[in-house]
């Protein structure tokens, strides 16, 4: 199926991570304006090099995404540009796993919620001062397998994942017939370097790759997916 996205402004948090970066290049493949946030400039110029020509349709904004005031700044850059803001597809999160409850600190706790659960909430409450001016747009939040699978050692990480599905999941009622969509995924074990690393000795094979959810991501953004609101999409690979 071809998405075209000509015309449209994305806003990709996240954007250089394992799976952000294939969601942006996705994107910029579809001839969106994309707008991307990151930490590490190093891999923000790795991604503007991957783009080639495309990137002159890639602006990035190197921002912590928990920062209400930082965020709304970068949402005002994307309006006085474009004027519109039509996709917000948030793939930004942290792990914190084989720890039993009885072991798990205050901090680790704190900084799941943040990644997980306040981050999302910072960028939508930010998407949606445009998005319900137009009347329009969509909200992908990418969330994990562990929001419903709960593992023994990840009570931080499994709480937020369930906390921030539950966060869009009433979002999504709360925009019922106001033109916005919103939806999560739910990958399972992403294949990426990272996670590669920290488990030599997986299957790797089975994992959904960062590609093939891109495109799960592309097509809940645009219109062939206009009935489908407030969903919560397993994208779990083979395991």
């Amino acid at each position: 199926m071809h998405l075209d996205f000509s015309g449209k402004v994305v806003l990709v948090s996240g954007g250089t991570g394992g799976l952000g970066r294939s969601v942006t290049l996705a994107f910029l493949a579809e001839d969106a304006a994309v707008h991307v946030t990151y930490r590490n400039p190093d891999e923000f110029a790795a991604l503007q090099q991957s783009a080639g020509s495309a990137a002159a349709s890639l602006t990035g904004h190197r921002v912590d995404v928990t920062d209400e005031s930082a965020v709304a700044g970068v949402v005002a850059q994307i309006l006085a540009t474009h004027n519109r803001l039509d996709a917000l597809v948030h793939t930004i999160g942290g792990y914190a796993g084989g720890i039993p409850l009885w072991n798990l600190d205050a901090a680790t706790l704190d900084r799941m919620l943040a990644l997980n659960l306040r981050a999302g909430y910072v960028l939508a409450r930010a998407a949606l001062a445009p998005m319900r001016r137009q009347g329009s747009g969509s909200i992908v939040n990418v969330n994990a397998k562990a929001a419903l699978d709960h593992a023994a050692g990840a009570a931080a990480y499994a709480a937020s994942k369930a906390a921030s599905l539950a966060l869009f999941d009433s979002l999504a009622a709360d925009l019922r017939g106001s033109g916005i969509r919103v939806n999560s995924v739910l990958p399972s074990i992403i294949d990426t370097p990272a996670n590669r690393s920290a488990m030599p000795n997986a299957d790797f094979a089975t994992w959904p790759k960062p590609d093939d959810i891109a495109r799960v991501i592309l097509f809940l953004s645009g219109d062939s997916a206009r009935v489908i609101h407030g969903a919560a999409i397993p994208v779990y690979g083979t395991t």
